[in-house]
């Protein structure tokens, strides 16, 4: 059930949002040089890599790091504003569809934040699609907590439902949770 919902609700968030994505791409490019949309290397269901879309919300030439890891001078003025109403994460509507990930679970990692990657692995979390927002996310748990982050993720392993899902998603949009946030140092 989980899968079809994954399906038919991606492929009408494409239709839906095909053209704010669009958009939204062409004024990332006009706020500052570079691609509107960003592809980066992820690891996914058992620990395969895949490439993930979102919005460009850095600088170009930022350094591939953990959000935590790179300095809030890094992101651009509109790519705040695409963060803080987590409209950066629209392309990802394309990874759900070709079932690379879901709209709910364990938030990808990159592949270099092997600390992520083992506390995951020891709580068998790659047994599922990573996700646009997960247990996790909600309870403003980041990337920059490795074995916090891989416990809620076992959590949401261990008690997913359908309806669990949807709740997670209703408070995501309704502004639960902060997502990743960036370093607070300076570039």
């Amino acid at each position: 059930m989980k899968r079809v919902f994954d399906i038919l609700a991606s492929a009408a968030g494409l239709i839906v949002f095909g053209p704010v994505i669009l958009i939204l791409a062409a004024l990332v490019r006009r706020d500052s040089p570079g691609p509107g949309i960003f592809a980066q290397e992820r690891v996914g269901r058992g620990e395969r890599p895949f490439t993930c879309y979102k919005l460009r919300t850095m600088r170009q030439g930022t350094v591939s790091a953990a959000s935590h890891d790179t300095p809030v001078s890094a992101v651009t003025p509109l790519g705040a504003t695409l963060r803080k109403w987590k409209l950066d994460e629209l392309p990802q509507l394309w990874n759900v569809f070709k079932g690379e990930m879901s709209f709910v679970g364990p938030r990808p990692s990159l592949p270099v934040q092997s600390d992520v990657i083992s506390a995951r692995r020891a709580q068998g979390v790659f047994a599922l699609r990573p996700g646009i927002t997960g247990l996790a996310q909600v309870h403003d748990i980041d990337m920059s907590q490795p074995e916090r982050l891989a416990e809620a993720d076992a959590r949401y392993l261990a008690t997913r439902s359908f309806l669990g899902d949807i709740l997670l998603i209703f408070q995501t949009i309704t502004g639960k949770g902060r997502g990743d946030r960036v370093g607070t140092g300076q570039t």
